[in-house]
């Protein structure tokens, strides 16, 4: 989760999220759009260059060669399907470069509502904070201006375990990466700032999350083995507690911006707050557990069998019975030649089950599981839902209870016996940079990127020496016109230098397409436009040191 703008992607195993509801997308592929029309700027999802397919990797070093793969591999929807919802969505969201989330919608919902909401991001002090880094700044900040709690921490316990780096370095950088955050308008007093190995209550969650986390688990997801040195697994649960931390006061929604390399630090987040919930929500149709696929056939078959109950009075109408259920299940599987449809496991699985239960009803119901629930709080749980339930020995069934005022009622149980009735952190993810020189963006590689603590002649002259999308000479530029998706200097208009012109953006992307715009002058342009951010940004970094030094932050660390 700490985004210290890494371009890198292990596949590992995936871990599918607990109900989710992950929808597969198709993955047609399709070149970036020009941003010509201002009034539906929206993501697409495109591609980024030198990449390897769709590996996700929180440590690794490469890009995501497919975005739109993400969608389908990983359960990620595109932000096309929320942009209509954003109020004055942020440039960044208008013109693609953020372009997937998880549950995004609970988010936008809540400062709809002016209810609580948070984001929270974090960095790795390896090096110089950097343009890509900018990317994560700005969206704290837009949150923060939008009425969420807004948190961003220093992963020096990663960086440390992780990359190795000495307390010292450590410091530096973290005092610079803070100064820039400020500088473009992070305001501290309205939100938290914090590094990990000063956080004794993050510490704590920490703690409490490896109880619920297992070693084969971190091997399955992030090729962890017998060379990985035990720090560095600590720094993953440290990180799951940054991610839910903003939710230590109270339950709320809570975005984490992020690239899709950190996903991988997402999912694990998200089953872990589920996993540390007294109670799990789900609903279900019998006496038997079901997983959701199997729920999805058993609640088919029901629809279907109530339709064809005659009608009458409730005491004449028999139930639909479950070995009702599985009859028909299995003669819609014969009749089908549907390839579509749910794999035969899945269906024989639920048959099966279906059998099993033999004559008993089969009524929709909401189901609460018992996972870690003190007796009190199971106890408490039964007293307080109305109506009809049924009571077993690890789960209670409601029949009058919907699903959301369920886990609302959940929560509450939870909260009032002591358990943090966590909400799955949701997750949005911006495009990587492609660096100045091509490929990836690196701290590691000065000349593939421009620091945010760069004399602004120092800018200006990265820029003019930047690789471009043009064409080998000015009249095939002018004959064909030149490659905007694949230029790195476009893309430091669209996501830095255009800020919220859109017009500036579309003008430079047309132009260049259309074969009217030449790479020295677009340079040129870009160049002066870098130099004056940077001059303003180093003005606005003075200024923010004396807030900084305000702040109850240790940056002078003394350890060995």
């Amino acid at each position: 989760m700490a985004d210290d703008h890494r371009d890198g992607d292990d596949a590992s195993s995936e871990r599918s999220v607990p109900d989710e509801g992950e929808r597969s997308r198709s993955d047609d592929r399709e070149p970036r759009r020009s941003v010509s029309d201002t009034s539906t700027l929206c993501s697409d999802g495109g591609t980024a260059t030198g990449a390897d397919e769709t590996t996700l990797d929180p440590w690794g070093s490469s890009t995501v060669a497919d975005y739109r793969n993400l969608f389908e591999e990983f359960g990620i929807e595109e932000f096309d399907d929320v942009l209509p919802n954003v109020p004055d969505p942020h440039y960044l969201m208008r013109r693609g470069v953020i372009f997937g989330h998880r549950d995004y919608d609970r988010v936008l919902a809540a400062l709809e509502a002016n209810e609580p909401a948070a984001a929270l991001s974090g960095f790795m002090p390896t090096g110089d904070p950097h343009i890509g880094h900018k990317l994560v700044f700005d969206e704290l900040v837009w949150h923060q201006e939008r009425g969420a709690d807004s948190y961003g921490l220093i992963a020096d316990l990663e960086a440390h375990s992780a990359r190795g780096l000495d307390w010292d370095e450590i410091d530096d950088h973290a005092r610079d990466y803070l100064l820039s955050l400020i500088a473009l308008g992070f305001d501290p007093e309205e939100g938290e700032l914090y590094r990990q190995s000063d956080n004794r209550p993050l510490q704590d969650l920490a703690f409490e999350l490896g109880v619920e986390t297992n070693l084969s688990e971190l091997e399955s997801i992030y090729g962890f083995g017998g060379e990985t040195d035990v720090s560095h697994m600590q720094s993953v649960v440290t990180q799951m507690a940054d991610i839910l931390y903003p939710q230590l006061d109270e339950p709320k929604p809570t975005v984490i911006p992020v690239g899709p390399d950190q996903d991988p630090h997402v999912r694990l987040a998200r089953d872990l707050a589920a996993r540390m919930r007294f109670f799990g929500v789900t609903a279900a149709y019998a006496s038997f557990e079901a997983d959701p696929e199997e729920r999805h056939l058993i609640a088919a078959a029901h629809e279907e069998l109530s339709s064809n109950v005659e009608t009458g009075a409730p005491e004449d109408v028999d139930p639909v019975r479950c070995v009702e259920a599985a009859d028909w299940l299995a003669d819609r599987a014969e009749a089908s030649t549907d390839d579509a449809g749910p794999d035969d496991g899945t269906r024989t699985d639920a048959i099966e089950k279906l059998r099993a239960a033999g004559k008993e009803p089969l009524r929709p119901r909401t189901r609460f599981l018992d996972r870690n629930a003190t007796d009190e709080a199971f106890s408490a749980l039964i007293e307080a839902i109305d109506g009809e339930k049924r009571v077993y020995d690890e789960h209670i069934d409601s029949f009058d209870l919907g699903l959301d005022a369920a886990d609302d009622l959940a929560r509450d149980i939870e909260l009032d016996h002591g358990g943090y009735g966590f909400r799955a952190p949701s997750s949005i993810y911006h495009r990587f940079m492609t660096g100045l020189t091509g490929g990836k963006m690196s701290s590691s590689i000065p000349a593939s990127h421009i620091s945010l603590l760069d004399d602004p002649e120092t800018g200006y002259d990265k820029v003019k020496s930047a690789t471009t999308g043009g064409r080998e000479t000015a009249e095939l530029q002018r004959e064909l016109g030149g490659e905007a998706d694949e230029c790195p200097v476009y893309e430091l208009y669209a996501y830095l230098l255009a800020a919220d012109d859109d017009e500036l953006a579309t003008e430079v992307y047309e132009e260049c397409v259309g074969g009217e715009r030449l790479c020295g002058g677009c340079k040129e342009q870009a160049a002066e436009l870098m130099r004056d951010f940077l001059a303003d940004h180093q003005e606005k970094r003075a200024e923010a040191e004396e807030i900084l030094d305000d702040l109850d932050i240790d940056l002078d660390t003394e350890r060995a």
